[in-house]
């Protein structure tokens, strides 16, 4: 019987529910996807633009500095958060303390 206890305890220690039961991220990853969510849009508006309202007109607007090299490393950057905050789990300093329910029972 004892042994049986001990095998509970170390599968509840490697599961370690972090936050809320059936949440599958934390505050830091929900954070960080806000952020990433924030810098593709940040991104795709510096993308746009540079057209012209006559289409036999050509428009050197579209070979901008802002459109060819700032808007890419951005949206790259925010795809790049949006990455790690769904791959990467954190701990959360708030939740240590807290039992599973496993534990509790």
């Amino acid at each position: 019987m004892a042994t049986t206890n001990n095998k509970k305890k170390i599968t509840t220690e490697k599961q370690g529910i972090n936050w809320a039961p059936g949440m599958p991220f934390g505050k830091i990853n929900y954070t960080l996807m806000l952020v990433g969510i924030v810098m593709l849009a940040i991104g795709y508006i510096l993308l746009s633009g540079g057209g012209t309202d006559d289409p036999s007109q050509f428009s050197k607007a579209i070979f901008d500095t802002r459109r060819l090299t700032i808007a890419p490393i951005v949206l790259t950057l925010g795809f790049v958060v949006e990455f790690l905050a769904i791959m990467l789990k954190f701990n959360d300093k708030g939740n240590e303390g807290e039992k599973t329910s496993a534990e509790v029972k």
